[in-house]
């Protein structure tokens, strides 16, 4: 199994999971999600262990975002297309893959670098670090769902 694969099964990714994913509301509230998690973990210091009121819902909410849209079994949206894609590109069944794995590897490392980074800011409590990797986790995020969205394109002009 791949490391894709695998990742997708431990957050229960069936296929009607990544039907529901694929709602653009729940892409886009997937990425503000974060901020209520990140957040309190910055703050810390000031909020105790009431951070963990926070987090723990925010966590949940990461967890059941995928399953709690309406499902979108024709993608026309740029969000639609994206998590279509994302899921030929888990599963690696696109012919369409071979010319993005450079970019995506690279948009991966990316967003590594960004979460080392955002991590440090988060240790250390310094906001600069911590707002400039999660700026990169973003916009690579972004970037690579963009990429997935020329995966799903690629793929059904390739099934026509």
């Amino acid at each position: 199994m791949k490391t894709t694969e695998a990742v997708a099964a431990t957050f229960g990714m069936t296929d009607e999971a990544w039907k529901r994913h694929a709602n653009a509301w729940s892409v886009w509230s997937r990425m503000a999600g974060l901020a209520p998690i990140l957040a309190p973990i910055f703050f810390r210091q000031t909020l105790g262990w009431w951070a963990l009121a926070i987090i723990v819902p925010g966590i949940a909410w990461m967890w059941l975002n995928p399953r709690a849209f309406k499902p979108v079994y024709h993608p026309t949206k740029w969000a639609e297309k994206g998590i279509y894609g994302e899921k030929l590109w888990s599963a690696g069944k696109s012919a369409a893959l071979a010319g993005h794995r450079t970019a995506m590897r690279l948009l991966i490392g990316l967003a590594g670098a960004g979460a080392l980074i955002m991590i440090y800011g988060l240790v250390f409590i310094e906001a600069w670090p911590a707002i400039f990797g999660i700026t990169l986790v973003l916009l690579s995020q972004l970037w690579q769902i963009d990429r997935f969205v020329s995966i799903y394109d690629e793929s059904v002009r390739g099934e026509q």
